[in-house]
């Protein structure tokens, strides 16, 4: 009996090596059926999206992948970022199919195919919002218009952005610059750009768009706001409590409430005047002209339009070209040495007198009276009464034939508009099939249209991976012979309608830092640029930023 055991246990020991062996098996059966599974319905999900090509057209669909079902490649594209798009174009060329956040998606760079859609808008496609963006912008906006509608209010903000409107709002915004460049050079720490940008910006939309005169509480109150909305305009379309839509509706409502009354007073006076100092005052102006009255529901809608179309992009913007003529300081040289010449230079400036100073405060006092009665009488943002620092910038009041003078300056802006599109790119929806670069494009998909890479990828640009303001210069005028090879601002009936406005905030802010103004970047490296939602700094732009004299 005592004998018996180690029988027993050799017995035993090939079963539990069978049951051993037999576990494996069956875990490895259970992780090939599931491979096989997934592999299935990649292939199903896959075939899925190939049956519905058009089948009236015998052009086959554009190269891609479709991802994973339901989720797609949305997650490569969030994790990947802009290399995303670049290897998926280097590997399946400009046109190619993709599904992202729940839609199929057709992602198209270079400048003909890029031309056909922004010039096929209400006819081969139309502009593609989402839903929550366009519920809380609502529903009188340019965003949510389309076909006639879309062209009447186009017409109707055209005399917003006409060149009167703009030269009326110039002295205006320059004087929002010269306030907020004092700000940044009296700090005794870095300035966080973009952040300051966003606040230079909201305050041109607010002060001169808008025209809306308020203590700065509450319009620093107001900024936050407007981020709330900003913040929430691209979320889930659910309209429950602390969602980001109900967050969105109730930001937008206080903007609202805030520019009602303003609105309603301006309505009054425009039945007795014929005044204008605002984009309020010209939309009143040529809505009459083109027989549309406009309501006060209508008027708040737009207001916020006008803010979020002046806000982010040219904030983005903003913030590149600092972060250029940082890396750039021959760029920095050169844009002086131009400002001397057209006399906005400072020994320019100082010249005029012996004293240059007293010379100074006379023309500063001239410049005060005139910017106070293109203001409608109101102060001059340069005269703080309320703590906050002087400017002691000597640059006098621009004009539009001014800045069109700078011509190196205008080259600086837009290569900076090139080489860092503050909008990647845009998205339309399919009305019909067509066909791009011999692909048909099926009825009912998502075309998204990349500004950046084409930029990057047009072969009318020489070494487009270089800075170079030069190649829009009178020698060169690269984009000239391509003209959809160069969209910062979009292109077709809609492209952006303050356009204009975005380049001379852009010009007023580089001859004010130039000529005023030198910065040193704070951290040891530039920032690393995101590209999603709009270009900017991850972590900042953290920049040091003094005056170069003292007035």
């Amino acid at each position: 009996m005592l004998g018996s055991g180690p029988a027993v246990s050799e017995e035993m020991l090939p079963l539990a090596q069978f049951g051993v062996l037999s576990a494996l098996a069956t875990a490895l059966t259970s992780v090939l059926s599931a491979l096989l599974l997934l592999a299935l319905t990649h292939q199903l999900w896959s075939l899925r999206w190939s049956l519905t090509r058009d089948k009236d057209s015998s052009l086959p669909l554009p190269n891609g992948s479709m991802g994973w079902p339901l989720v797609g490649e949305t997650f490569h594209w969030l994790f990947q970022g802009s290399n995303f798009h670049i290897s998926r174009r280097e590997r399946h060329g400009n046109v190619f199919k993709t599904h992202l956040l729940g839609k199929p998606v057709i992602r198209v760079t270079g400048a003909e195919n890029i031309r056909k859609i922004l010039l096929g808008e209400h006819s081969l496609v139309c502009t593609q919002w989402p839903q929550s963006t366009r519920i809380i912008l609502g529903p009188n906006t340019l965003v949510n218009s389309i076909g006639d509608l879309h062209k009447r209010k186009r017409k109707i903000l055209a005399k917003v952005f006409s060149r009167g409107a703009l030269e009326s709002y110039l002295p205006r915004l320059q004087d929002v610059v010269k306030s907020e460049i004092a700000k940044w050079c009296s700090e005794p720490g870095a300035i966080d750009v973009y952040s300051a940008a966003r606040s230079l910006t909201f305050r041109i939309a607010v002060k001169v768009l808008l025209g809306l005169q308020l203590e700065e509480e509450r319009i620093v109150y107001l900024a936050q706001i407007f981020e709330q909305l900003m913040n929430n305009l691209f979320s889930l379309p659910i309209d429950a409590p602390l969602s980001g839509l109900r967050k969105g509706i109730k930001a937008r409502e206080i903007l609202h409430a805030n520019m009602e009354k303003i609105i309603e007073e301006k309505m009054e006076r425009q039945q007795v005047e014929d005044e204008y100092h605002d984009a309020f005052d010209y939309m009143l102006s040529s809505s009459k002209e083109h027989g549309h009255q406009l309501s006060i529901q209508e008027l708040k809608e737009t207001a916020v339009e006008l803010i979020f179309a002046a806000h982010s992009t040219t904030a983005s913007a903003s913030t590149s070209l600092i972060l250029q003529l940082l890396r750039h300081p021959a760029v920095v040289e050169r844009s002086r040495m131009e400002l001397e010449v057209e006399g906005l230079g400072f020994e320019s400036h100082s010249s005029h007198s012996p004293s240059g100073v007293i010379m100074e405060k006379e023309e500063d006092a001239a410049d005060t009276e005139t910017s106070r009665l293109l203001n409608g009488g109101c102060q001059n943002h340069q005269n703080h009464s309320d703590g906050f620092p002087q400017s002691q910038s000597h640059i006098p009041y621009l004009s539009l034939d001014k800045l069109s003078q700078l011509h190196y300056v205008d080259c600086v802006v837009k290569e900076v508009l090139r080489f860092l599109p503050p909008v990647s790119g845009g998205y339309r929806t399919a009305l019909q099939t067509f066909e791009l670069d011999g692909y048909q494009i099926p009825k009912g998909w998502s075309v998204m249209y990349s500004i950046r890479d084409t930029h990057e990828t047009a072969a009318v640009f020489q070494s487009p991976e270089v800075f170079d303001p030069d190649r829009f210069g009178p020698e060169r005028e690269e984009s000239r012979s391509s003209r959809f090879s160069y969209v910062p601002f979009g292109g077709g009936v809609r492209s952006c309608v303050g356009k204009e406005l975005a380049q001379i905030i852009l010009k007023t802010l580089a001859v004010e830092l130039i000529g005023t103004c030198k910065w040193t970047l704070a951290t040891e490296n530039f920032p690393k640029m995101q590209t999603v939602p709009i270009v900017h700094p991850v972590n900042g732009l953290h920049v040091n930023f003094t005056y170069n004299h003292s007035l």
